[in-house]
């Protein structure tokens, strides 16, 4: 049960002046909360025989009202000591959740549902939090509160009625080691269940113009009804366990009042005890209530805070698939590209997508790529992000083996737009600015203009600082690239990667990026995948791929000399480009 704790020991260590602070508090607070019905005995005591006077009253509501103030004081510090303790476990672990999901590679992301990882960004976070909080007090009042009260119970009330009264405590202490077993089964399968309803909602709102469009929205509505119910069925167990806590725990110490009230009472007639200290015994039995029902809490908070530091912990655990060598190389600019015999097969997949691909690219080339679907072209570019492990020298830059320069080094030299272009839920301008955040306003100005993306936000009402709305949907699939290659112009990457990122454009459009691309970058090294071969028809170097091999390479011309697929698609495109053109011509 206590499992989680020791999980938990750096945290504690870290901050444990604070928790030091908490604790001792905690139980000089519960020293003090312990006096008053020893002293109301007492007085009543005295009031039995005779004994009260005016001045002993006045000293009796003084030394009351002295302890109020002071347990008030104390609670105040211990309390703002030990929860804020529960805030900043929350901040930790969440910040240091968010750098491990930012060092993740695509594999991580194959293997884990995004919902899953949102369940434990904030419901685990949560049940850990409570844990280092509203745990650690249970704990204290479960056990120091309990021995302190047991304490003036039985050596200065009586340890005959004491012993009766807590004749029920066994019975307690194995109910709660029996719900607490079932309740961390059951709350990890809550928690996983809340993961995939994340994962759902997510998918729904993502896709909704799909489903709108194929008026599927009542078989969308039925499955997320279904994954919602699977959810409540999953939390009502929890919660059915949840339920039994308080109720055991008032029925057994219902009994301890039943034994102490009737065996107190044949006490005080043969004299063995007073009126007062049984009047202070059932008010300490009183006060037993919440150190009760703390252990039962305890058992239930700890439970939940061990399953979900154990969901945590999974993620914790996965490491890094690539990771910076030690004596890595860094601080400096990158000139040759060379890829000697690189295959390379996706972790999921029986096929490679790479076979022996071999190419120089010396410094400034622009490189164009070009294949079917599914020919390779965007698992060069992935070779390249270092997004997956890569077998040892084969892809050189600056004859330096990728794998021995630091993966920050590697980003910083390269822009990439993807084919799956993602724009934040931000102004134009920010979006832009991501690649560069200090970059002046006329470096801004120049990099629209380069990607041809100046004129369309213009017509915008709020221009620069008009919102995207999420992943840019208030935007069409041509602005949105041409924002995208906007953030990566203004980064003035040393090695530019566009897997077709011209797909939304239109031919023109796509002609005027292309040339200014080519004369900005000029001594850079970019490499553009396109499925126009217009595209990259002025690239100094043109790589055919097809079921992961180089096919053909070459100039525009050598390959047009080949006569081989390049020149095929190209020849047809023209074509193509020339009927439509004609169309347009008899249409106007």
């Amino acid at each position: 049960m206590f499992s989680v704790l020791k999980k938990l020991t750096w945290f504690f260590k870290e901050h444990k002046k604070r928790y030091m602070i908490a604790i001792s508090l905690l139980i000089v607070a519960s020293f003090l909360e312990v006096l008053p019905p020893r002293l109301l005995g007492i007085v009543i005591d005295d009031v039995h025989q005779g004994r009260l006077t005016e001045d002993m009253l006045a000293n009796y509501i003084l030394l009351f009202f002295g302890l109020m103030v002071a347990i008030y004081l104390i609670t105040y510090v211990w309390m703002r000591q030990l929860f804020g303790g529960a805030f900043i476990i929350e901040r930790t672990l969440r910040s240091k959740y968010m750098t491990h999901l930012m060092k993740m590679t695509p594999t991580f992301y194959e293997k884990n549902k995004t919902g899953d990882l949102m369940a434990k960004a904030t419901n685990d976070l949560k049940a850990i939090s409570l844990t280092t909080g509203f745990g650690v007090l249970t704990l204290v009042d479960a056990t120091v509160f309990l021995i302190i009260i047991l304490f003036m119970m039985g050596f200065l009330v009586s340890w005959k009625l004491t012993l009766a009264a807590f004749l029920p405590l066994p019975i307690m202490a194995w109910l709660m080691k029996k719900y607490g077993k079932i309740i961390h089964e059951r709350f990890m399968n809550a928690q996983n269940a809340f993961g995939d309803l994340n994962d759902q909602v997510l998918e729904s709102i993502s896709g909704v113009r799909v489903i709108r469009a194929f008026v599927k929205e009542n078989d969308d509505q039925s499955r997320f009804n279904s994954i919602t119910q699977n959810v409540l069925d999953k939390n009502i167990q929890v919660a059915k366990i949840d339920a039994l806590f308080e109720p055991t725990i008032k029925i057994l110490v219902g009994m301890s009042y039943m034994i102490g009230l009737g065996y107190g009472a044949f006490l005080v007639f043969r004299n063995e005890i007073t009126l007062g200290q049984l009047v202070s015994f059932n008010i300490y039995l009183g006060m037993l209530i919440w150190p009760m029902f703390a252990f039962g809490e305890l058992m239930n908070v700890m439970q939940r805070g061990n399953a979900s530091m154990d969901r945590l912990n999974q993620t914790f655990d996965y490491e890094e698939d690539v990771q910076s060598e030690l004596n890595a190389y860094s601080d400096f600019l990158p000139e040759t590209i060379e890829i000697r015999n690189l295959s390379f097969q996706y972790p999921s997949a029986n096929d490679q997508a790479l076979k022996n691909v071999s190419v120089a690219i010396p410094k400034g080339f622009n490189v164009g790529v070009v294949g079917k679907t599914g020919s390779g072209k965007t698992t060069l570019f992935k070779q390249l992000l270092r997004e997956y492990p890569i077998e040892k020298n084969r892809l050189l830059i600056s004859n330096i083996p990728i794998e021995q320069i630091t993966l920050s080094e590697l980003k910083q030299w390269i822009g990439y737009v993807p084919q799956d272009q993602f724009l934040f839920s931000k102004t134009i301008r920010e979006n832009i600015l991501f690649g560069r955040p200090n970059a002046d306003e006329h470096a801004l100005q120049r990099v629209m203009d380069q990607a041809s993306i100046t004129a369309d936000i213009e017509t915008f009402a709020h221009g620069m600082e008009t919102m995207v709305g999420e992943k840019g949907v208030s935007l069409s699939g041509g602005q949105k690239q041409r924002i995208a290659i906007a953030r990566a112009l203004i980064k003035k990457p040393e090695i530019m990667l566009l897997d077709d990122a011209l797909s939304a454009v239109d031919a023109k459009t796509e002609s005027t990026i292309v040339k200014n691309i080519r004369q900005e970058r000029a001594g850079k090294t970019t490499f553009i995948a396109a499925h126009r071969m217009s595209a990259v028809r002025h690239a100094d170097l043109i790589l055919v791929m097809d079921e992961g091999n180089v096919t053909e390479a070459g100039t525009h011309e050598q390959l047009m000399n080949q006569q081989g697929w390049y020149s095929e698609q190209y020849t047809k495109q023209q074509l193509e480009k020339g009927t439509e053109e004609t169309k347009e011509v008899h249409t106007s």
